[in-house]
């Protein structure tokens, strides 16, 4: 069996203009309530009549950062994901990175560019 994906992540320019857009567009309602006001989209709440769906974020980049639209896919060990994920073609951006207690995630680019996360919580 294959390793889930587990939160999407809309990075831009200015969280508070896109967090208006998606909550219009799609009735998301976004909790930003931390230090860099990342708008949390709870899975429960946004899913199909099956249970189908997944939570994620909406936030701002650094400065200069175009932004990036990903998926993060829960692994037991960050490190080794990346490495791997290198070893197969692939290049890092950032990571493993302790974000909150308990939430380690990393970004990569896959051989064609693609931003790619990858995330281990206290519970995986």
């Amino acid at each position: 069996m294959g390793q889930p994906v587990v939160h999407f992540e809309i990075v831009g320019k200015d969280a508070d203009k896109l967090q208006s857009y998606y909550s219009d567009l799609f009735g998301w309602e976004f909790d930003s309530d931390n230090p860099m006001n990342y708008g949390v989209v709870q899975r429960e709440g946004n899913v199909t009549a099956d249970g189908v769906g997944i939570g994620g974020g909406v936030g701002t980049g650094p400065e200069g950062y175009d932004g990036h639209v990903t998926f993060y896919i829960e692994v037991a060990d960050v490190e080794a994901a990346l490495a791997k994920a290198e070893s197969l073609g692939g290049s890092r951006m950032m990571g493993p990175d302790e974000v909150m207690e308990g939430l380690v995630i990393g970004l990569f680019n896959d051989p064609e560019g693609h931003t790619v996360g990858v995330v281990k919580t206290a519970q995986s």
